[in-house]
C-alpha cells in the first residue's frame, strides 16, 4: 500500500523521481508502468499502478454511454489518463498537459493513498492540508459514523 508524503523536485522537462518507498512497492507488487490522470476534485494528479488502472477500466467499460455523468467522467478522468513508464533512474516523465493541470513547476509532493498516490504542487498541497485541518471536527464525526 502507498502511504506517506514525500517531497521531490520536477525538472524542466517534466521528469520527477518516484519516491524510493513507492518504487519498492511497485517493484514487489506491480510492474514499472503507471497510469497518471487528473483528479476530478482537486488540482493534482492521481497515479495508479497499471494493474489497478485496469480494474477501473473494467468497471467503467460496461457503464451506459448515454448517461451524462458517465460521459463526463470518461471525458475528465479516463481521457486524461496517460501511461507513464518509470525509467532506469526511477523517474517518470509527466506530460505537459498533466503538469499544467496540477501546476507542477518545481517542488512537488507525492501523497500515498493506499492503492494509488497523488502528485501535488507543494504549495497547493500544504494550503489544502491547512484548510482541511480547519474542518477536522466534521471529518472526525464522519469517520466515526463509518466506524473508524
Amino acid at each position: 500500500m502507498f502511504r506517506g508524503r514525500f517531497e521531490h523536485t520536477i525538472d524542466p522537462k517534466g521528469r520527477v523521481s518516484i519516491p524510493a518507498k513507492f518504487r519498492e512497492l511497485l517493484g514487489e507488487k506491480y510492474d514499472d508502468r503507471l497510469i497518471i490522470t487528473t483528479d476530478l476534485d482537486d488540482p493534482c494528479l492521481v497515479a495508479f499502478p497499471y494493474e489497478e488502472w485496469i480494474g477501473i477500466e473494467e468497471k467503467v467499460s460496461p457503464m451506459s454511454m448515454v448517461k451524462k455523468e458517465v460521459k463526463a467522467f470518461q471525458r475528465l478522468f479516463i481521457s486524461a489518463a496517460t501511461e507513464c513508464p518509470i525509467d532506469k533512474l526511477g523517474r517518470v516523465l509527466i506530460p505537459p498537459t498533466l503538469r499544467s493541470h496540477a501546476q507542477l513547476e518545481k517542488d512537488v509532493v507525492f501523497v500515498g493513498l493506499l492503492k494509488k498516490f497523488e502528485i501535488w504542487n507543494k504549495e497547493r498541497f500544504f494550503e489544502m492540508i491547512q484548510k482541511a485541518g480547519e474542518h477536522s471536527k466534521e471529518m472526525g464525526e464522519t469517520l466515526a459514523s463509518l466506524g473508524l
